[in-house]
């Protein structure tokens, strides 16, 4: 038995038969109160009648009534205003530092067996289950479904905020450049999003916009930025950049970053951060003001336009200076474009609408997300076995969201999935185990 689980059966009136006290008084809840995250009670606002008397106040529960004492609640005054002790087992009487006897509900007799039961098999299931409910997810009406997956889209955005947030204050309340840095990020994909993001914190999108009309000085000043211009080049190419860049650094007092953070190993050649940074370099030259451009965008094609760009000629014989390789276009892949429009577009639009007041930008991100395809990967696989549709990415990144903060941390108690399955277990007032 757990507290978190007699938490939400307290929460969501989940028992069965004549409420009483342990001592024989009549219980009945016409508020369970709201349930407190913070210190203090774990409910407050409660509004309970006990042997005929109505109270209003909190309610703090526990597995045993020993743990009043074992978490020193019976020293505190914070606990004074407790209306009723709820537990799964009574073993001891307590009092509150006021030196009231609080009155007692002891759960154990009044919770559904088959409550705890399928509980636990959501707590219990196999390693090698892909969904711990997914058996079940086929009982869930499709009304449930959407709207839960809805909701899961928002936190999503949500949770992304926090990062889009921080670089607001770093930039001082710039969008365009939170925009420019978040762009970055996601362009170094996960091996470097760090030193992609660090490089464009490194090199202001001022000094940028300033060569816009000279891609090679562009590419030199993120090149060398970088740090991967230290050193000799037999090639002319680099050696060309190698001469921008110096002028550049001496020029603007540039310092650039430890080129011992960028990864190469186990990455595909067309993700090498050479290659990336150049692409990088023609989106800067050929894209002013994308941040702008975001706003004004109400297509998601429209946004995968704007990352149609490639690396310089020389890229399309080399993946590394002085490395000659069989000769191909390094254009921007679709995958990539991808990723940057669903984790750092989109959600950055979100943001904005939220800090501006304007739901009409929120409704457009999830609205673009709709027009997009499902992304690929091993959580949306899990989902598909257990036969759910992935229509768009709005449902990828709703379920990437389940997955990651409730499957994966076993949050089932929070999930609405999780409480369809505890629901619709038939009633019984068997005694569940204490262990």
């Amino acid at each position: 038995m757990t507290e978190a689980f007699l938490q939400y059966v307290w929460r969501h009136r989940m028992l069965s038969g004549e409420l009483t006290t342990y001592d024989g008084q009549p219980v009945v809840v016409e508020n369970p109160g709201t349930q407190n995250s913070d210190a203090g009670p774990d409910f407050e606002g409660a509004v309970v009648s006990i042997g005929g008397v109505r109270w209003a106040g909190c309610v703090e529960v526990h597995v045993s009534s020993s743990d009043w004492h074992a978490h020193g609640h019976s020293s505190d005054a914070a606990y004074n205003n407790v209306i009723l002790h709820v537990v799964y087992e009574h073993d001891c009487d307590i009092r509150t530092q006021a030196g009231y006897t609080l009155p007692e509900l002891e759960l154990k007799r009044f919770i559904p067996i088959e409550l705890w039961n399928r509980y636990e098999e959501l707590m219990n299931v196999p390693v090698q289950t892909p969904i711990a409910c997914g058996a079940r997810l086929g009982e869930v009406s499709e009304f449930v479904w959407n709207a839960w997956l809805e909701r899961l889209v928002v936190e999503r955005f949500e949770r992304k905020a926090t990062m889009v947030s921080q670089m607001l204050d770093d930039s001082k309340g710039s969008w365009e450049t939170v925009c420019y840095w978040l762009t970055a990020h996601y362009f170094g994909s996960k091996a470097n999003a760090f030193p992609f993001e660090l490089l464009a914190k490194a090199t202001p999108l001022t000094l940028l916009a300033r060569y816009r009309d000279d891609r090679d000085k562009v590419e030199a000043l993120l090149m060398g930025q970088a740090g991967l211009l230290d050193g000799y080049f037999d090639d002319e190419y680099p050696r060309r950049l190698q001469t921008e860049y110096e002028a550049l650094r001496k020029g603007f007092s540039l310092t650039p970053i430890s080129p011992r953070l960028w990864k190469f190993f186990r990455l595909r050649p067309t993700s090498f951060p050479t290659v990336r940074i150049s692409q990088f370099a023609t989106l800067m030259v050929s894209s002013r003001n994308l941040f702008s451009k975001l706003l004004e965008t109400t297509e998601a094609k429209d946004l995968e336009a704007f990352f149609d760009a490639k690396a310089a000629d020389y890229w399309k014989s080399h993946y590394q200076f002085d490395k000659m390789t069989k000769e191909s276009d390094k254009n921007v892949g679709k995958m990539l474009v991808e990723t940057l429009i669903i984790n750092a577009w989109l959600p950055l639009l979100f943001v904005y609408g939220k800090r501006h007041g304007k739901e009409e930008l929120c409704d457009r991100a999830v609205e673009m997300l709709r027009q997009m395809k499902p992304e690929r990967n091993n959580i949306i696989t899990r989902w598909k076995s257990c036969g759910v549709e992935v229509r768009d990415a709005a449902d990828s990144q709703a379920l990437i969201q389940l997955h990651s903060l409730y499957c994966d941390q076993r949050r089932c108690l929070d999930c609405r999935i999780g409480y369809h399955c505890l629901c619709s277990a038939p009633s019984s007032t068997a005694v569940p185990p204490l262990r």
